[in-house]
């Protein structure tokens, strides 16, 4: 046991090395098994949102509506596979007849998968790192719901791939005008005029739509001009 100057201490760094090193095998077979499940499922479109919200909110049936009508249109549904928004998105998919994917996380609260995922589909993982990618190299798009902290740092992980071009071209849509408005005008007005920490095309990659034609219309826009194919 090590002991700082004032009094903390901390876990022998050794035990902790060793833990480290088998650790990356375990990060390393969930990656392995990722690639593998996902590579078959196809075209997919990633929707994201607050794990909290209830059948009957309106995000909860527009989250429906819109992974309902992407499913008709050939596109597989991935959600984070727990309830809420993740539900929503995956009863869409499973009412259209499409393919109905699911990533799930190991959490000490809140999470468990829904019923609306495919057997075949339901993936689960213990890292939010490997899960992330997941999401990311194997969605043709991604739809945010409003959502809480999860939901955040997945828009700003996905925003930061498009703007550093780390992947292809990708449609990436908020849904929700009235919710997201906020940080739209601080990131307008704070990030990039008065601040520039950002360039005005960084924001234009970014749709806000309030509408499950909007969304579907865009998509479908969109992949008429562009190539279907993993992001990376």
């Amino acid at each position: 046991m090590t002991t700082l100057k004032n009094g903390m201490k901390l876990r022998d760094w050794t035990e902790t090395k060793a833990h480290s090193s088998w650790q990356i095998f375990k990060i390393m077979a969930e990656f392995v098994q990722g690639f593998e499940d996902l590579a078959k499922i196809g075209p997919c479109i990633s929707i994201f949102g607050s794990a909290r919200t209830v059948f009957e909110h309106r995000y909860y049936n527009l989250a429906t509506e819109i992974a309902e009508r992407l499913a008709e249109e050939g596109f597989g549904i991935i959600s984070g596979g727990g309830p809420g928004i993740m539900e929503a998105a995956n009863k869409g998919a499973h009412r259209a007849g499409g393919r109905s994917v699911g990533l799930n996380i190991s959490l000490p609260f809140e999470q468990s998968a829904n019923k609306f995922i495919d057997s075949d589909k339901n993936l689960n993982f213990d890292y939010f790192f490997v899960r992330k990618v997941m999401f990311t190299k194997y969605s043709q798009g991604f739809i945010m719901m409003p959502g809480g902290w999860g939901t955040l740092d997945e828009f700003f992980e996905v925003a930061t791939l498009i703007q550093t071009k780390k992947f292809t071209q990708t449609p990436m849509i908020c849904v929700g005008s009235a919710y997201w408005k906020g940080l739209f005008d601080w990131m307008q007005h704070t990030m990039l005029l008065e601040e520039k920490n950002i360039s005005e095309g960084d924001l234009e990659m970014i749709k806000i739509f309030d509408t499950a034609d909007e969304v579907v219309a865009y998509i479908r826009e969109f992949y008429t001009d562009h190539k279907l194919q993993p992001n990376f």
